[in-house]
């Protein structure tokens, strides 16, 4: 954000963001919300990552599991993000209680009966190379899952992680939002494969896009999309021109009204040339994902990255005034409301109405 000076007095100028700029915040989503990437948390390993307001203690025992507590020591408050990982105890640095990978209290630090004060614990999924903590607004405990994925090539996954203003629907949203593909993406033009398939807690919907760049001319992308709530994207993306297939992991995580944390993983791989003999299709093949891993995994950030100044300054806007060309949005936020609290007194989701007048902006 750009500042001037005028008669002494700091002029703000520019865009104010989301979380800055007072306009309504989503409630938080429930659901699975990704916390950090496996290879952050080794063995004996305490990070303190905040998820819908609060802080989540994330720690990996001993015997390679992971557990996820909520941060304040039962005995005397103490946060355990200060903690340590003693094989599978987790050891408040307060007073030294240690909890055991169920939560409770196995020993104090001065020998004396440990008191029957569990930690509280919250249901964590490590999978396809994230791991992530299960947060529901009426306590409920899972009621589905995020699976593993195949895997694609050879090499390590990719990751990154950015903190932004913005909301977590918004991301998810982009998948079905057609139009801002040409506007914002530059891809020359892109289509919906037959309509988004909406089972439960995930979606799925087929893309194809149609490019062109130096060299290459015109060519296709075909991407595949699997939805898992308001948390995870899991893209197959294939050019078929390049042999180029990319499997990429989008996860944002609501961790303050309008604001949130966006993490990536990107995995890559290449066909191996039918026109040559196997060992050597195969060597081609690595050669080609060890030497453009770097490259394709900048450009993949890049293209998510076109996102981002909108959704850090962008308000939820409902209804929208929808348009031709939008994408099938109307749909996927009538999906979306199962993830959010009910207002007392109504049997109505929160955002119920809200979708409903967004229907007869479609209908206009």
């Amino acid at each position: 954000m750009g500042e001037s000076r005028e008669y002494g007095r700091v002029i703000s100028e520019g865009p104010t963001p989301a979380d800055a700029a007072g306009a309504p915040a989503l409630p938080y989503p429930s659901g699975w919300a990704a916390l950090a990437f496996s290879d952050e948390l080794r063995p004996g390993t305490v990070l303190t990552r905040p998820l819908a307001g609060q802080d989540v203690v994330l720690y990996r025992l001993g015997s390679g599991a992971i557990r996820a507590v909520r941060p304040y020591c039962p005995h005397l408050g103490a946060h355990l993000g200060l903690a340590e990982v003693d094989g599978d105890d987790l050891v408040c640095p307060f007073h030294f209680f240690a909890f055991g990978p169920d939560g409770t209290c196995v020993r104090t630090g001065y020998d004396t009966a440990p008191p029957r004060s569990p930690l509280s614990q919250l249901p964590v999924l490590e999978v396809n190379g994230a791991v992530f903590v299960w947060r529901h607004h009426d306590g409920r405990e899972p009621d589905w899952t995020i699976p593993d994925w195949h895997v694609i090539g050879h090499r390590p996954a990719r990751s990154a992680a950015w903190e932004l203003a913005g909301n977590v629907q918004e991301v998810i949203e982009n998948s079905v939002d057609l139009g801002h593909f040409a506007t914002l993406h530059g891809w020359n033009r892109a289509e919906i494969g037959g309509p988004v398939v909406y089972d439960d807690a995930t979606f799925h919907v087929s893309m194809r896009a149609h490019e062109s760049a130096p060299l290459l001319g015109d060519f296709v992308v075909e991407v595949e999309v699997d939805g898992y709530g308001l948390g995870c994207l899991h893209a197959d993306v294939y050019t078929p021109r390049l042999g180029l297939r990319m499997c990429t992991m989008v996860m944002p995580t609501a961790i303050a009204p309008n604001r949130m944390q966006f993490r990536q993983l990107n995995r890559i791989a290449f066909d191996e040339p039918s026109r040559l003999p196997a060992p050597l299709a195969r060597t081609v093949s690595r050669t080609a994902a060890r030497l453009l891993d770097r490259a394709v995994f900048r450009s993949s950030c890049e293209f998510t990255a076109a996102d981002f100044p909108i959704w850090h300054h962008k308000q939820y806007q409902q209804p929208p005034r929808l348009a031709q060309g939008d994408g099938p949005i109307g749909p996927f936020r009538r999906w979306a409301r199962r993830f959010y609290p009910v207002p007392p007194g109504q049997g109505r989701p929160m955002l119920l109405d809200l979708v409903e007048r967004t229907e007869g902006a479609e209908a206009r």
